[in-house]
């Protein structure tokens, strides 16, 4: 049995570069946000092509990016020759793990399922959602090695939508949260350092009860005055661990919304100066 040393024990933390998930709603400004981190290398999945999009109408300058990965397999591939090849890349953007989370499925459907998605396949008791957890569980370690050799900042970009949440100590309700499945979730947040959300700057108003249920509902007036939330709260999922405010203005820009966030990240207790 191999055993540490006591001279091995440090106080000390890792020191290395911050992982994010940000999920948020459509319009937001996910993408533009991603290409304003430093150095940015984006890895887009199939079917992602914002970045290129927002290039094209002049509303980004050019931005670094690998042609769209269409399999699990090139994914992973990507990752390693960010890892192991000499580049001047700070920060790997992936565009998007709802992409990334559909190549993994895709790729265990067809290796363990026969290709079969039905109840008699990767559908049944949601077993193929089970299965891939190994391989997602790979995905997130490839970043780590990534982080760690690379001294990369890892950001990952998610769609997001409403779904209901059961409430075990009362009244179950809808909530925003990354538009993947639980269990691929549930490691993927505990991974991450950061998950923030975004979101529009919301006015409910002319709340109305009704008088035979008890139940109330109001009228959302919205407006395009972005915010970014990082606490956990019972209309969203998110959580931080950079002692960040939990809720960060985004400005009249991109560049003022890196700007901004960048300000919360080294004004929180204990955190590192580089992103």
């Amino acid at each position: 049995m191999k055993r540490p040393s006591i001279s091995e024990i440090s106080g000390k933390g890792a020191g290395l570069p911050n992982r994010y998930i940000l999920h948020a709603v459509e319009g937001w400004g996910k993408t533009s946000l991603g290409a304003q981190t430093p150095k940015p290398i984006f890895i887009e999945t199939g079917g992602e092509t914002g970045l290129e999009t927002l290039i094209d109408a002049g509303r980004l300058p050019e931005v670094a990016h690998f042609p769209a990965v269409q399999s699990w397999e090139s994914l992973l591939g990507t990752i390693e020759t960010l890892t192991v090849d000499d580049h001047p890349y700070r920060t790997a953007v992936l565009d998007t793990l709802n992409g990334a989370e559909s190549l993994c499925h895709q790729f265990i459907c067809t290796r363990d399922f026969s290709n079969e998605w039905g109840n008699k396949g990767f559908g049944s008791y949601n077993k193929g959602y089970e299965v891939s957890l190994p391989e997602w569980a790979r995905f997130l370690s490839a970043l780590d090695r990534l982080r760690a050799e690379r001294k990369m900042t890892i950001f990952l970009l998610c769609h997001t939508k409403i779904k209901p949440f059961k409430n075990p100590e009362g009244a179950d309700y809808d909530r925003y949260q990354p538009d993947i499945h639980e269990k691929t979730w549930g490691l993927s947040h505990r991974w991450a350092d950061c998950v923030l959300f975004g979101n529009f700057e919301v006015t409910i108003t002319a709340v109305q009860t009704n008088e035979k249920t008890g139940t109330s509902r109001g009228k959302g007036t919205g407006s395009t005055y972005r915010l970014m939330f990082t606490e956990r709260h019972a209309a969203y999922d998110a959580k931080n661990r950079l002692g960040l405010t939990p809720e960060i203005e985004m400005g009249n820009s991109a560049a003022e919304a890196w700007t901004n966030f960048m300000s919360a990240v080294k004004a929180g207790k204990g955190v590192q100066p580089n992103a």
